[in-house]
């Protein structure tokens, strides 16, 4: 099992930036990724970053130079986090992060307002 922790959420105007931070514990050690995603809705939740134990990183190609994943761990908890800047209106919903172990959990979410 595996508790997902986000945090960072917030409002902010269009330029402006955040950074989310998702904590995860219990299982950590078996954790193979981490990934967040963001969802408005109506729409269906959309991939924006992801991150191995290995190291790789991805972010999506339409989020590239303005987020940037990361991460780094201890004896008990692995964590991500989400460097946002540049924001703008359409980045504006709610941020999931995810974690790959031998099931995906999910954290509540973290809401993220881009004002104009």
């Amino acid at each position: 099992q595996v508790e997902l922790v986000e945090s960072g959420g917030g409002s902010v105007q269009a330029g402006g930036s955040l950074r989310l931070s998702c904590v995860a514990s219990g299982r950590v050690f078996a954790i193979n990724a981490m990934r967040w995603y963001r969802q408005v809705p109506g729409k269906q939740r959309e991939f924006v970053a992801q991150k191995s134990r290995s190291g790789f990183t991805n972010v999506a190609d339409s989020l590239k130079g303005r987020f940037t994943i990361s991460g780094d761990s201890t004896e008990n908890t692995y964590s991500v986090y989400l460097q946002m800047n540049n924001l703008k209106p359409e980045d504006s919903g709610v941020y999931y992060c995810s974690a790959f172990e031998l099931s995906e959990y999910w954290g509540q979410g973290t809401q993220v307002t881009v004002s104009s």
